[in-house]
């Protein structure tokens, strides 16, 4: 149980580690920590280069959380997937938000997680992409759905009685991405925060000189 637990953490970390958001905005001649939000996730990505570029990202953040907590589904005993799946995508997040690759900066780990949990609790994850989607058709703001869709996982997972584990974890996950937003949190009190298809203004996407 040891050995799959820490392949899992270490695995789980430097796939989420992958600055995917810093890469493809790189390669539009970009550098994604200097503009706009200065977030290398898919939602700043998508603002300042706009929806292929973010997209992509979106994908690839959300692949790397799969692949960090799926891998145990196929090597790992039945008894130990959920312990081994949890630790994977935990260390995904981690990776994600405190990158080696990019000076331990890193985005807020929605599209990582969701990847993450959609593998070890498809159900809540499903529910909490429903609750994301109300609130982004209603409200407009990403950051808003991104918080709520993270507290609905653990609620999920408490009112469908799954593991205490996995209640525990999910419920800390969330408190840490409503963390990660802390800013954005300032900004829809002072009602300043960019709502969906809001692009970032041109001075904020300038590519800085060196």
């Amino acid at each position: 149980m040891l050995t799959p637990l820490l392949i899992a953490a270490v695995a789980g970390y430097l796939l989420g580690a992958l600055p995917f958001g810093y890469l493809v905005a790189r390669a539009k001649g970009v550098n994604i920590f200097e503009v706009g939000s200065k977030n290398p996730g898919a939602t700043n990505v998508r603002r300042v280069l706009g929806s292929g570029p973010g997209n992509l990202v979106l994908f690839l953040d959300a692949l790397k959380g799969a692949v960090a907590s799926g891998w145990p589904l196929f090597v790992v005993a039945p008894e130990h997937q959920l312990y081994v799946g949890i630790t994977g995508v935990v260390a995904a997040i981690l990776g994600h938000s405190f990158s080696c690759f990019t000076g331990f900066r890193g985005g807020k780990s929605v599209a990582t997680g969701a990847g993450g949990f959609l593998m070890v609790f498809p159900v809540g994850m499903g529910i909490a992409f429903v609750v994301f989607a109300l609130t982004l058709a209603l409200f407009r703001y990403v950051s808003l759905g991104s918080m709520l869709g993270a507290i609905a996982l653990p609620v999920s997972a408490l009112l469908l009685h799954r593991p205490l584990v996995l209640v525990v974890v999910s419920a800390v996950i969330a408190l840490f991405v409503i963390l990660r937003h802390r800013t954005n949190i300032s900004r829809l009190l002072a009602g300043t925060e960019s709502k969906v298809g809001q692009k970032a203004s041109p001075a904020s996407t300038a590519v800085p000189k060196s």
